[in-house]
């Protein structure tokens, strides 16, 4: 028996993912048609003798996380639950603090996902790994191999390149360690919990010899990462499998729309029914292009590639999108533009009016780099890249609006460029 673990975070966190975070929690923001959690769900639920997913964060249970886990219940036929952190308690401190959960039914092993990664999740390949490398009770880390200067952003694995046993790992190393890279999913087996109680009793021990102070509950505020990989290394009980597939974080609002691209890719393999063609009476489609079925386009509109039309929206005539996310009840209007953008909730693009931000792709003559996640501001000034808009934004017509970011409710009549708009 096997079960996952989704790590989902929690409103103090995804500050990089403002303002789309305002309206929604990040998990469930929808990247290539559904939210980015049911991508993770799905893969899960396709592992044989998977019997319940376990999310587990520190949001506070609202109606639509309620009415998410419901459907995903219903749609994917497994047991979905949602466990609440009392605070922050880190990659490992969640999973220890839940340990009896995890554990119960007697899984033989059990996953554990960031949810603010995109992939294609080789879940069963992992298993495989696992039964043919290191000690049965060994642990798993997907790695991936990014470029020099930009592992240094990430957890470093160093390998033996024959066992692939990690003999060293390094979080956000300052010089440069390995160009293997960790992809914050994991194959753990329950004795995981050994180690991290080992941490655990130490943080106690730690505490007992500090001042005291009201921070009661940080001996359980663990990290995977830092407190437990480095440990492990080098000790036969830690393995990295290395993907060849599409892999990225989605640390900011620039790389929801790099995500939505390569998952609307794999959508040729996993679910071709979720992408739009060229039909008679329908819109013009260029590339890959997700279109939910209760949009009313326009059947002069272009889009593509790489689009995600989302519940409600409507396109008028002539319109142009690309590269782009348009959230549920947006309305563009005719012979307007939208490209390298994410239109929010019930936003509005005024006839003739353009919204463009500038791409935050990776290299794409560097075949190991990776996307940069970007902050909002950096030297006190807005980083120049995408557009967002936020909710119920309204950009009256032949308004031009390049590499800004709108905060919900604003009406506009004029031209903005690099600037954030309160």
């Amino acid at each position: 028996m096997l079960k996952s673990v989704i790590l989902i975070g929690g409103p103090q966190k995804g500050t990089r993912f403002r303002p789309l975070s305002f309206e929604v929690p990040k998990p469930l923001f929808p990247v290539a048609g559904v939210p980015m959690l049911q991508h993770h769900i799905e893969a899960c639920a396709k592992v044989p003798n998977m019997k319940e997913i376990l999310l587990i964060g520190f949001y506070q249970p609202n109606e639509e996380l309620n009415r998410f886990l419901l459907n995903a219940q219903q749609e994917f036929k497994i047991s979905i639950r949602y466990l609440q952190e009392y605070a922050a308690l880190g990659t490992g401190g969640g999973i220890y603090h839940f340990r009896d959960q995890i554990v119960s039914g007697s899984p033989e092993a059990f996953f554990v996902l960031n949810a603010d990664v995109c992939s294609a999740f080789p879940l069963t390949e992992m298993l495989s790994f696992q039964k043919e490398h290191g000690e049965p009770n060994s642990f798993v880390i997907l790695g991936t191999t990014a470029n020099r200067k930009q592992s240094m952003n990430y957890g470093c694995i160093v390998e033996n390149e024959e066992s692939n046993e990690v003999l060293h790992y390094v979080e956000k190393p300052s010089t440069f360690v390995s160009d293997i890279i960790n992809c914050g999913i994991y194959l753990f087996n329950p004795d995981i919990f050994q180690h991290i109680g080992a941490v655990f009793q130490k943080n106690q021990q730690d505490m007992l010899l500090e001042e005291p102070t009201n921070g009661w509950h940080r001996a359980e505020a663990i990290r995977l990462e830092q407190d437990i990989f480095t440990a492990l290394a080098g000790q036969g009980k830690l393995y990295v499998y290395k993907t060849l597939s599409f892999w990225s974080q989605i640390k900011s609002a620039g790389s929801a729309i790099y995500a939505s691209r390569l998952y609307l890719n794999q959508y040729h393999t996993t679910h071709p029914e979720r992408l739009a063609s060229n039909k008679e009476g329908g819109p013009k489609i260029t590339g890959n292009v997700y279109i939910h079925p209760t949009a009313n386009i326009d059947p002069t509109a272009v889009l593509g590639p790489n689009v995600s039309i989302g519940t409600g929206v409507t396109i008028g005539a002539g319109v142009r999108v690309r590269e782009s996310i348009i959230l549920h009840g947006a309305n563009l209007q005719d012979h307007c533009c939208v490209l390298n953008s994410i239109v929010g909730w019930d936003s509005t693009i005024g006839k003739w009016a353009r919204v463009e931000g500038t791409p935050s792709d990776p290299n794409p003559n560097d075949p190991y780099a990776k996307i940069d996640s970007e902050t909002l501001f950096r030297e006190g000034k807005l980083t120049p890249s995408i557009t967002i808009l936020g909710c119920n934004v309204t950009i009256p017509s032949e308004v031009i609006i390049l590499n800004s970011i709108v905060l919900p409710h604003k009406d506009l009549n004029r031209g903005f460029k690099n600037q954030i708009i309160l």
